[in-house]
C-alpha cells in the first residue's frame, strides 16, 4: 500500500511539473509573439517617404525614392549609409553639390555620374531640376 501512494504521490508531482512547464511555455510563446509584433509595427512606422523635394535655384528637385528603391531591389544598402544617410532629418543640400559630390562620387553622384549605373547629371539638368 505504502509503495502505491508513494507512486500515486509521484505521479502528482509529475503532473504538477509539466503543468508548470506547459505554463512557463505559454508564457515564453507570448512574449515572442508580443516582440515579433511590435518589431513589425515599428519597422512599419519607418517606412520611407515615396518622394522628397529638394528646394534649389535651379528648380525643384523631386527625388522618388520608391523608384530608386525598386531599383535597387529594396536593398537599402544600395544607398543607406554609403551615400545618403537612413535618416529622417533634413539633408541640408546646398549650392555647388554637383561637383564636390562628383569628384568623391557620393550622394547622387554615386551613381549619376559618367559610367555610373544611371544617368550622368552633367549636361542633363532638366532631368533632376524643375521650374
Amino acid at each position: 500500500m505504502r509503495n502505491l501512494n508513494q507512486t500515486k504521490t509521484a505521479i502528482n508531482e509529475s503532473r504538477s511539473m509539466l503543468c508548470l512547464l506547459a505554463l512557463i511555455d505559454g508564457i515564453f510563446l507570448v512574449f515572442v509573439v508580443l516582440g515579433a509584433l511590435t518589431f513589425g509595427i515599428a519597422r512599419g512606422a519607418e517606412k520611407p517617404p515615396a518622394k522628397l523635394v529638394f528646394e534649389s535655384k535651379m528648380g525643384k528637385v523631386t527625388f522618388d525614392h520608391a523608384k530608386h528603391a525598386e531599383r535597387a531591389k529594396n536593398d537599402c544598402a544600395v544607398c543607406h549609409e554609403k551615400l545618403f544617410p537612413q535618416s529622417r532629418a533634413p539633408l541640408n543640400y546646398k549650392a555647388g553639390l554637383h561637383k564636390p559630390a562628383e569628384a568623391k562620387k557620393q550622394s547622387c553622384a554615386g551613381c549619376h555620374v559618367g559610367g555610373g549605373a544611371a544617368f550622368e547629371s552633367k549636361g542633363n539638368c532638366n532631368t533632376c531640376h524643375q521650374k
